[in-house]
């Protein structure tokens, strides 16, 4: 079985830049990711769009064109690197290197690793709205990635509907596209606004992040685009596919025709392998989460284990970066590629820049709190799509004696499907600890286990350790 000095899972922000930094430090690397190229979510396919279409890419903003110049790096720097894989398993032993098992190229590879670093990034958080499961109705983030990889957009009437940065990107995407908004609808609760002008001060050293957040509502109200504020009650309606939308716009009813609904409420750190390797983590109030137990230089709980990027904690792309290296140093280190003192130096760079990324988190935190009404949740509003459990059967089972999502896996197979439980965990979560009045860390999470992706009877008989 071949071995690394350090394995990464995800070739996005961070993964890109701990790759750059651990091969500058003579380390051998492997990555591994899903996707056909380098980039991850947010800079998805940016190597290839910078070099076919570079002349087109002001619509996507100056942040999507600053990957391509990571992204040539990576490439560049002699890391072995696996796309279109997905990790189903990764093991770690108390002792010793870390074993990581990838469907790839129609079989089942392993190999080892001194180091493990799982850069998987963030995931959209799930919007359970009642006819979220309709034919159009999607999020936003999977309607962004189909404009960066394939050029392609949701024909009109064309609604979107939430809270968060990336909704006020995308609208400008869209807007700078041409492509047509029919409105744009705001869940962001009364109030919220002020509520961060508290942290106003310490986010000024993020100046930059909060100068494109004017230039994007600036964008926004310069369209003409009708924008519907302090939205709930919002339901998708049709009945092969979508076809309205009714919410409540400040308390009084509306209805707009739509052929697309796309939702957005932010997004949540990806803990499916962190779990899976038995990380510990704890419940972040603030972006109404869970997340990895991590040091100031990215380890976990595990031994030789490290997060970098949003699967950590949401902070966007250029903190991901910052966090890659920082990990990819301290890795470095330990394994003597890098000598202590200036590892350190390196180290104290880039946990500066990072620290002026980050600065501006609480403000967004509370200028766009994530939904407290998903703990509400009731009727027949499906959570798990992949078993079509609704929100009223998880509430039974927690009426018949299920104290965790664990629990109610056994009772409803809630988890049980294609996505491990990514889906709907939280929300299950979330619905578990509103029916017990229980804390949501004290409800917990579910246990994960292999295989966390799919994985084909063919590409598992066609493992043969070799790899």
């Amino acid at each position: 079985m071949t071995r690394f000095d350090l394995a990464i899972i995800g070739a996005g922000p961070a993964g890109m830049s701990a790759a750059v930094t651990a091969r500058d430090a003579g380390l051998s690397v492997i990555v591994v990711d899903e996707q056909p190229a380098p980039g991850g979510q947010i800079w998805r396919a940016v190597g290839r769009n910078a070099g076919a279409r570079s002349g087109n890419l002001a619509f996507l903003g100056e942040d999507y064109a600053k990957g391509a110049e990571l992204a040539a790096q990576f490439e560049a720097s002699g890391a072995q690197f696996w796309p279109s894989a997905s990790v189903w398993h990764a093991d770690s032993p108390d002792e010793g290197d870390k074993t990581v098992t990838v469907a790839w190229d129609g079989a089942t590879r392993q190999f080892r690793a001194g180091a493990l670093l799982i850069a998987t990034g963030a995931m959209e958080r799930p919007v359970p709205v009642p006819g979220w499961t309709l034919p159009g109705v999607m999020t936003v983030g999977a309607a962004q990635t189909l404009l960066k990889s394939s050029g392609l957009h949701p024909e009109p009437p064309l609604l979107l509907a939430g809270s968060g940065p990336l909704l006020l990107l995308f609208a400008a995407q869209c807007i700078a596209a041409g492509i047509e908004i029919a409105a744009l609808l705001e869940t962001t609760p009364p109030g919220a606004y002020m509520r961060g002008l508290p942290h106003l001060p310490v986010a000024l050293l993020g100046w930059r992040t909060l100068l494109k957040g004017h230039r994007l509502k600036r964008q926004l109200a310069a369209s003409g685009i009708p924008v519907y504020r302090a939205v709930t009650d919002l339901v998708a309606d049709g009945t092969e596919q979508l076809e309205r939308v009714r919410f409540r716009s400040a308390g009084m009813p509306v209805e707009l025709e739509a052929a697309h609904l796309l939702l957005h409420e932010g997004v949540v750190p990806n803990p499916q392998l962190t779990r899976l390797l038995r990380c510990d983590h704890h419940w972040d109030a603030a972006q109404r989460c869970f997340r990895p137990d991590l040091s100031d230089r990215g380890e976990t709980s595990v031994d030789n284990v490290f997060v970098a990027g949003d699967g950590g904690g949401i902070g966007g792309a250029m903190a991901a970066v910052h966090s890659g290296r920082i990990a990819a140093f301290e890795i470095a280190e330990r394994f003597g590629s890098v000598n202590r003192p200036s590892g350190d130096v390196e180290i104290v760079k880039a946990r500066d820049a990072l620290r002026a990324e980050l600065a501006v988190r609480p403000l967004l935190d509370a200028m766009f709190p994530p939904p407290d009404w998903i703990a509400r949740l009731d009727g027949d509003v499906t959570v798990c799509r992949c078993e079509e459990v609704s929100a009223a059967a998880v509430r039974k089972a927690a009426a018949l004696g299920a104290p965790g999502p664990n629990q109610a896996k056994a009772f409803l197979r809630a988890g049980m499907g294609p996505c491990q439980g990514r889906m709907c965990g939280l929300t299950i979560t979330e619905i578990l600890a509103d029916a017990h009045g229980e804390h949501p860390e004290r409800i917990g999470y579910y246990r994960i286990r292999p295989p966390i992706k799919p994985v084909t009877l063919g590409e598992l008989a066609a493992l043969d350790g070799s790899d």
